[in-house]
């Protein structure tokens, strides 16, 4: 029993020698060298994050300082460059809405001349200067004509009469060529009546035009001239209540010839 418990154990022994030196003679460090390898690269990790460490620092000094650059270049150019400065503005045109505007004075709205209810109407030709009544009621606008006399001027018809010069009893001779005849009815009167249509050119305020008037006798009436539809139309806007909006130039077209303004 003792004989063979020794050969179990001497047996035993011999095993756990080979097993020893088959596990050292397949390792690639000895077992004395492996701590020291290991401490070896933990060392050099921490190297390694030193490294990074130590370039992200250099690499953000290297921006701060780029950027101080930076700036200290632009604030030198803003210093030596000077600022642009812009042309002063042209002084615009007054408009002049004095009574002394030697043009005359006429205001408009989208165009239109605005008139009162009594507005100073200048009759180029004869230059006599009235008060005319503007009246949108009437159709046809109407000159204060005396001594209406037709005739014939070169195969066409024609028309002689007279006209009041204002504030006095002389009367200044016109003739005109007739343009039409048309049929008037007064409100007044039963019978219908036949009046001369002739074209004349007229101003009211700075706004010159050529329209057609009926030529009848307007000495019962208030006003010399009256103003309507035919020349309003597209042309003059009433401002109701108003009077004398417009004003004449100083300086008034002495004969009829010209175009229509």
């Amino acid at each position: 029993m003792s004989s063979g418990f020794g050969k179990l154990t001497a047996a035993t022994a011999l095993l756990l020698f080979l097993s020893g030196c088959t596990t050292d003679r397949y390792l690639m460090v000895e077992k004395k060298d492996l701590e020291a390898l290991n401490t070896s690269v933990v060392n050099q990790g921490d190297q390694v994050i030193s490294l990074e460490n130590r370039t992200h620092e250099g690499f953000q000094a290297l921006t701060r300082l780029n950027e101080e650059s930076t700036q200290n270049i632009l604030q030198a150019i803003t210093e030596q460059v000077e600022k642009p400065t812009c042309p002063p503005a042209p002084e615009q045109p007054v408009c002049k809405v004095s009574d002394a505007d030697d043009d005359g004075r006429a205001d408009r709205l989208k165009g239109k001349v605005i008139v009162g209810e009594v507005e100073k109407f200048y009759l180029v030709g004869p230059g006599l200067v009235y008060d005319a009544r503007i009246d949108s009621g009437a159709e046809t606008s109407s000159l204060d004509a005396r001594n209406i006399t037709r005739f014939e001027r070169d195969g066409s018809n024609w028309v002689r009469f007279d006209v009041p010069m204002p504030d006095s009893d002389d009367l200044v001779t016109v003739e005109r060529e007739i343009s039409r005849r048309v049929k008037i009815i007064q409100s007044s009167a039963d019978e219908s009546e036949r009046r001369v249509v002739v074209e004349l050119q007229f101003m009211i305020g700075n706004h010159r035009q050529q329209a057609e008037f009926t030529l009848t006798n307007r000495e019962h009436l208030s006003h010399a001239v009256l103003v309507g539809r035919n020349i309003l139309r597209d042309v003059m806007l009433i401002d109701v209540g108003k009077e004398f909006a417009t004003e004449l130039p100083d300086s008034l077209p002495e004969d009829s010839d010209g175009d229509e303004s």
